[in-house]
């Protein structure tokens, strides 16, 4: 169970760890808010799931623009 656990974190984009550290929460407890809305709602929470996970990739990505590794 331990080995499923770490592949679903790895693989997912972290919007509930970023929740969790911006509200002082556990991810787990988001994790579980999230499914057991997405039952009682038929799947609603799962679109805003994954628009936070579209907006803290784009945010990354101009994070990455902005401060580049290399100068020419």
């Amino acid at each position: 169970m331990e080995r499923i656990q770490r592949f679903f974190e790895s693989q997912a984009y972290g919007v509930c760890t970023k929740l969790g550290e911006k509200l002082n929460l556990s991810a787990s407890s988001i994790r579980l808010f999230f499914i057991y809305a997405s039952f009682i709602t038929f799947g609603s929470p799962l679109l805003v799931y994954l628009g936070l996970a579209y907006i803290i990739n784009f945010r990354k990505h101009l994070r990455r623009k902005q401060n580049p590794v290399w100068y020419n």
